[in-house]
């Protein structure tokens, strides 16, 4: 097995179990695992290969919990720039009704890209629209191509419209279809052992898109299998209304009655979970993808997050759908955690007594990188350690976003300074980032290549 020496870091913030945060120090990989971390002065000067990390901040690997990578082809799109979630579906349902393979795939490998630039090392992707012969297969490949860790969720819509669903006819699938397919899934893909690249997830989009039946199902392969389970839950108002007239119950209860509760369950938003629903998910070890930027780009609110932390909900982060964000930065997002949990503690009533130190930047990174870990039920990424996967991300202390804030504090200032990109990115042991580029793909190809079959799908929408 190779070796990598991470050597002479200004800063390495481990997020272990004692949260050790270590200057001058050095990391050595083997293989695909971390064997050592300490003093630079105790560990070996050489290796197959040495990345000089002098005036550095090392941190594990940020992980992504929640996203819809194909989104990424309808950024900015007119006409839901400035729409609600229930609108904004509306108007993007027909367009991505368009999606081939090579769309996926393409939109896919750049999603990614931006996430690795970014530091991020593990994603979760949610695809739930298979038009046109397009498979979860085709995440699957780009992302074995790509370099990244990846949990593959197999989403699935199977009421439309004229079943009382949000999305149209053409795009929901039949519910015998979406269980074949899943299984085929799990059975083909799924990976269970220590340092798994891929895991298969089982992810019915969400209480307005499928029936009762299909999640009671889904539920039960999942588990049949020992494969996570994913989904929408509680994202804005119209949510929780929909959930009252059409279940007669809040969207925790829902959840509940329908088995989707438990250490093998996570829900992406989660915006309007009340307090008996937060404490319904902390008794039962289910977790949340909390997306900051698409819950403030859609309007949807500000999600309770220390009060679900407090509680002993697990909690990670997610970028969501790149056109509800529309990016897909992971620093960026978990600054924008940091931030909104502040001021959404300002805006309560009677405002609160702890003020800013309620949500710290310690505590952000920590919901990005052990936080995610636990919710997509891997033990062995998150944070930095002997045994653990080799997943780190390497920033430049010396660079203009940091300027005079690394000199003081070089954790902290990493989300309270502006976002910067990763001058290095590790993943099992292999840099995909070097010196702040993709490594393992030719970037300026990949995005002409994807901003033409953007416009591709809108102009066939047209």
């Amino acid at each position: 097995m190779g070796t990598l020496l991470i050597r002479n870091a200004q800063c390495v913030a481990t997020f272990d179990d004692r949260r050790s945060e270590l200057r001058n120090a050095s990391i050595l990989i083997r293989g695909q695992r971390v064997e050592a971390i300490g003093p630079a002065a105790d560990l070996p000067q050489e290796a197959d290969e040495v990345i000089d990390a002098r005036g550095h901040l090392v941190v594990p690997g940020l992980v992504n919990t929640h996203h819809h990578m194909y989104q990424s082809l309808t950024r900015a799109i007119p006409g839901v720039q400035d729409a609600e979630l229930f609108s904004w579906l509306r108007g993007l349902y027909p367009i991505w009704a368009g999606l081939t393979p090579e769309m996926v795939q393409v939109s896919t490998q750049l999603a990614m890209a931006e996430l690795l630039l970014s530091g991020c090392t593990t994603s979760s992707d949610h695809l739930y629209i298979y038009p046109n012969g397009v498979r979860l297969d085709d995440s699957i490949e780009a992302a074995q191509q790509i370099g990244m860790r990846f949990v593959a969720s197999r989403g699935s819509m199977s009421v439309g419209a004229s079943q009382g669903g949000l999305p149209p006819d053409s795009v929901v699938e039949r519910e015998d279809a979406i269980l074949k397919d899943t299984q085929r899934l799990i059975e083909t893909w799924h990976d269970a052992s220590h340092g798994a690249m891929v895991n298969v997830a089982v992810a019915p989009c969400s209480p307005f898109s499928v029936s009762r039946d299909l999640m009671r199902e889904s539920a039960a392969l999942a588990r049949s299998f020992g494969v996570r389970l994913h989904t929408h839950l509680a994202e804005n108002d119209h949510d929780i209304a929909y959930s009252r007239e059409k279940f007669n119950c809040t969207p925790a209860e829902y959840a509940q009655d329908l088995g989707w509760l438990g250490h093998d369950v996570w829900h992406a938003h989660c915006v309007k979970l009340d307090e008996a629903g937060i404490g319904l998910f902390a008794r039962t070890r289910t977790g949340v993808a909390h997306c900051p930027c698409s819950n403030m780009r859609l309007a949807s609110g500000i999600a309770p997050i220390r009060r679900m932390i407090d509680a002993g909900v697990p909690v990670g982060l997610g970028v969501d759908g790149s056109a509800s964000n529309d990016g897909a930065h992971m620093v960026n997002e978990a600054r924008q955690a940091l931030l909104l949990a502040r001021v959404g503690r300002a805006l309560e009533p009677f405002g609160c007594d702890h003020g800013p130190a309620e949500m710290t930047a310690r505590n952000a990174l920590e919901i990005a990188t052990r936080g995610g870990a636990q919710v997509l039920g891997r033990s062995d990424i998150g944070h930095l350690a002997p045994g653990m996967c080799a997943d780190l991300a390497l920033f430049d202390l010396r660079t203009l976003n940091f300027a005079g804030g690394a000199v003081h504090d070089p954790v902290a200032s990493l989300l309270l300074c502006a976002s910067p990109g990763a001058a290095y990115t590790v993943v099992n042991g292999r840099v995909v980032v070097r010196e702040g580029q993709l490594a393992t793909l030719e970037l300026g190809p990949l995005v002409e290549r994807h901003n033409r079959l953007a416009l591709q799908l809108a102009q066939a929408a047209r």
